[in-house]
């Protein structure tokens, strides 16, 4: 994600294996299971006091929707989350540079657990969400769920035929999951679905 494709791109353009660039998706997902595990930490804490782990959730839920409004196409709001991490991605960035181009599938992993640190909106978003889940477990397996949903973007161009390829680029495509995305924000408010089952009951017995 956000700089991915291009390490895919530069993998491929030196002749290199699918292998090598499996292991490289491996070592993101790695990253992203170590993130996942460690935000999950913090939403435990964050468990103990009902009043921040609703607060919590309802951010997780607003940047679902900004993710989906990302995702359409219709505004980047991401970008500012991406900012907040772009410091940090200063030290970490050299530590990729020197597996790349990567020699060995060792290398490529390595490469990927770097970049899997990438600062992305889209990561930080799923971030959110992970640590709402309060649970180390949950919130894991959260990221990564969330890496292998970015499988199919990221290994299109390399893996699949052009045709799906082109079908995952689409716009009507995107624009479908990004309300899906949004959708799925607005019902994950705190109290939203409690209201919505309020309002339905009401109307039954009207």
């Amino acid at each position: 994600m956000c700089g991915g494709l291009s390490i895919a791109f530069a993998l491929n353009s030196r002749d290199q294996s699918q292998s090598y660039l499996l292991s490289y998706h491996l070592g993101r997902l790695s990253s992203y299971a170590v993130a996942g595990l460690s935000v999950g930490l913090i939403g435990f804490w964050f468990s103990e006091y009902l009043g921040l782990l609703t607060s919590l959730r309802f951010l997780a839920a607003v940047m679902l929707i900004l993710l989906g409004v990302y995702i359409g196409g219709w505004f980047n709001a991401l970008i500012l989350t991406e900012k907040l991490g772009a410091r940090a991605w200063q030290y970490i960035q050299p530590l990729g540079k020197r597996y790349l181009p990567p020699r060995s599938q060792t290398q490529a992993l390595l490469l990927g657990m770097v970049w899997g640190w990438l600062p992305c909106g889209l990561v930080y978003s799923a971030l959110i969400w992970a640590a709402a889940q309060a649970s180390v477990i949950n919130s894991t397996l959260v990221m990564v769920c969330f890496g292998l949903g970015t499988l199919p973007s990221m290994l299109g161009s390399a893996l699949l035929s052009a045709r799906a390829s082109h079908i995952l680029r689409h716009k009507r495509f995107k624009q479908l999951a990004g309300v899906s995305m949004v959708i799925i924000g607005l019902w994950s408010i705190p109290g939203i679905k409690n209201s919505v089952q309020l309002i339905m009951q009401q109307l039954g017995t009207t």
